[in-house]
């Protein structure tokens, strides 16, 4: 479905709004996982994610010990990495693993090679590198140590850590630097540590030795990823506008708190409560230039983009490397969608990006293509603050945050089908 998105000036009530955001996919995938991984009891999960991701993942764990053989993810990726290690451990019976025409594009072959290396059984059905995959039982573990490049894809390393415990020889895996999405690794670390398994830390090597997981209860953090528009509705907002985001924690695992000092820098002042964090539209001056390395923290650079390019803050980026495999290829999409308000993206020197907004204009209505990515949807839906949009395809948010929109309703946007 299309719909024009607008924003009514004159809304009331803009003091004091709360907003309950979903609770962190990131964190439920990885415990849904441990969880499944348990055998010892069992482990409760409170507040599990109502994103499609994760209900995907659960339902497919759900399914593994019935009669089906093949396992369909969709388009959700962090499934597709986190089930094919899973069911390289632990399947007993061949099973196929597929997705998407744009998962089939996604690249696999570096997971799969780490896992072949340790004696799993996969083997590829079409293009040799990507899904579908077909994978049969575990049958002895050939290698106890492998290396593995940390700049590609942090979720191939939470997959193998997560595994790790359940190989009789343990594991050793040696990350390769550059290392990107760190703050990620590290909350599968913590997560596991909870569950009461040992990770040994030996430089940017990791060493796992054969453990049980323990049941535990654990209750899912709200989601940083979610609240990053939030941040980005204030600081386009007018001086003085308020909001507080529920269920935010200022010791949390996610890597993408990482938005709240950027969005200091973009006149977003945050305080902590029992709650959550308040947001606070502050009349701070705003730079000409931001410099941001994204490798820690990708997922936040669509919503950083939009908003600096609306507030005329020009940007220099670099650890963006990992959004070319992501949903759609985000560095081509965000160059697409950010010309249409007259500023530019452009690879200055490689691996570097900078992006020029002091041209940016708003001056008829703009149609916002999504590329089947949900975070394009919401990184630019807070620029209709700025003028009316037409966005594609909004269903698309389904995939992280299913009230996103209802959300935006409840703080005065308009929406009308098209």
């Amino acid at each position: 479905m299309n719909y024009l998105v607008n924003y009514r000036q004159n809304s009331t009530n803009e003091q004091n709004q709360k907003i309950n955001l979903p609770s962190s996919k990131s964190e439920a995938n990885r415990m849904l996982i441990i969880k499944a991984l348990t055998t010892n009891g069992s482990t409760t999960i409170n507040n599990l994610s109502s994103a499609r991701d994760t209900q995907t993942l659960s339902r497919l764990l759900g399914s593994i010990d019935q009669s089906n053989t093949e396992l369909d993810v969709l388009d959700a990726g962090t499934t597709m990495r986190f089930l094919t290690a899973f069911l390289a451990i632990t399947t007993q019976k061949q099973i196929v693993i597929t997705g998407t025409q744009r998962m089939k594009q996604r690249p696999i072959g570096i997971l799969v090679e780490a896992l072949r290396s340790i004696g799993c059984q996969i083997n590829y059905l079409e293009k040799e590198g990507y899904p579908p995959l077909s994978i049969n039982p575990f049958k002895e573990q050939t290698n106890q140590e492998i290396s593995i490049p940390g700049n590609v894809s942090s979720q191939y390393i939470s997959a193998l850590l997560m595994v790790a415990p359940l190989l009789p020889k343990g594991l050793a895996i040696n990350i390769l630097a550059p290392i990107y999405s760190q703050p990620y690794i590290d909350m599968t670390i913590g997560l596991m540590a909870k569950a009461g398994i040992k990770v040994e830390k030996l430089g940017s090597a990791l060493r796992i030795e054969n453990q049980e997981y323990k049941a535990i209860e654990h209750t899912i953090e709200s989601d940083w990823s979610g609240a990053s528009y939030w941040f980005s509705f204030i600081a386009l907002s007018k001086i003085g506008r308020s909001i507080k985001l529920l269920g935010l924690k200022e010791d949390s695992l996610q890597g993408d708190q990482a938005i709240r000092p950027i969005m200091q820098k973009l006149g977003v002042q945050s305080t902590y409560d029992q709650e959550g964090i308040i947001l606070i539209k502050n009349n701070n001056e705003l730079p000409e230039w931001l410099e941001i390395d994204f490798k820690e923290f990708p997922d936040l650079a669509q919503t950083v983009v939009a908003c600096c390019a609306a507030l005329k803050v020009n940007l220099k980026m670099t650890g963006l490397e990992s959004l070319r495999i992501k949903e759609t290829d985000r560095i081509k999409a965000l160059h697409n969608e950010i010309s249409k308000f007259n500023c530019s993206l452009t690879e200055s020197s490689k691996g570097v990006w900078e992006m020029k907004a002091k041209e940016f204009s708003f001056t008829e209505l703009i149609n916002i293509h999504t590329y089947e990515d949900h975070r394009m949807a919401m990184s630019f839906a807070p620029l209709a603050l700025k003028g009316p949009l037409l966005i594609d395809e909004i269903d698309v948010v389904n995939k992280s945050y299913p009230s996103f929109w209802t959300d935006l309703k409840s703080v005065g946007f308009e929406l009308t089908e098209q």
